[in-house]
């Protein structure tokens, strides 16, 4: 008789004291749990996850390096075709104000500190959820968990109010200030403060979010195909897929391949 496979979980949490709170509460109320390693940062997060492949991970919303929303969507990234994605608990110490956005992409959320009742909810809706998972989430379902993320707005970062629609961007190249027709892009590349704006002519940079930008820009020619990238579908030429099932783009204008993540690979499989 084949003894069932014990569930489980990594911890991203900076500190230390946080994580030994939710260890121990943890293995009140979860004792089947087999906790596989902390993190102390996001890019350790990351590593530890692809690497050990648990069922959870409780990330922390503001640890360094990454985030936990960033995390989440390196993760879902990188994960492995044909193998169950993990469930998401944001852990978090901001209001309910950001609270009810997370739960549009995780599992469920905690408030810091957590307490064992809050924790037993969370817990059943995990153990629920791990029931239930019988195959792998669809290609279209991993792109629109993506979607749901980057779609989250931090307290400090509230949703763009409603603007006139941009047909020529502004972009700066050092000391000018380029104006850029949006049908001459090829493609957007998000920074961590920065947009890359990029046509067959050179980059420039604009001093907004991706998320901003698309929001604004008069066209829907521009699609997602990974967590930082939009573009241009009318200048899309060719995609390739190497041994591993990744897939690049040959762009027009664009000396260099565009990589399409695992999550919108979909886009690119043959009719």
């Amino acid at each position: 008789m084949n003894t069932p496979r014990r569930p489980t979980a990594i911890i991203a949490e900076d500190e230390p004291v946080l994580a030994r709170t939710l260890v121990r509460l943890l293995a009140q109320t979860w004792p089947e749990l087999h906790l596989a390693g902390i993190a102390e940062d996001g890019p350790r997060a990351i590593e530890l996850a692809l690497a050990e492949a648990p069922d959870v991970l409780f990330l922390d919303i503001q640890m360094p390096g990454r985030n936990g929303l960033q995390v989440a969507e390196a993760v879902a990234d990188e994960w492995p075709d044909g193998q169950g994605e993990p469930l998401f608990v944001f852990v978090t110490a901001f209001d309910d104000f950001a609270v009810s956005a997370f739960e549009r992409a995780a599992v469920d959320y905690l408030l810091k500190p957590a307490t064992a009742e809050r924790l037993q909810q969370t817990v059943a809706r995990l153990q629920a959820r791990l029931a239930a998972r019988t195959t792998p989430p669809a290609p279209e379902e991993r792109a629109a968990l993506m979607q749901r993320m980057q779609a989250i707005a931090l307290p400090n970062q509230p949703p763009p109010e409603v603007a006139e629609r941009i047909k020529v961007i502004r972009a700066g190249v050092g000391n000018t200030v380029r104006m850029i027709p949006v049908s001459e892009v090829v493609c957007f590349e998000a920074t961590e403060k920065y947009v890359n704006v990029v046509t067959p002519s050179g980059e420039a940079l604009v001093r907004m979010s991706l998320r901003e930008l698309m929001a604004r820009i008069e066209s829907t020619d521009f699609i997602q195909v990974h967590r930082s990238v939009m573009v241009n579908a009318t200048a899309i030429l060719s995609a390739t897929r190497d041994e591993n099932g990744h897939y690049s783009l040959a762009v027009r204008g664009l000396q260099r391949p565009l990589k399409v993540s695992r999550a919108f690979a979909h886009l690119f499989r043959p009719m």
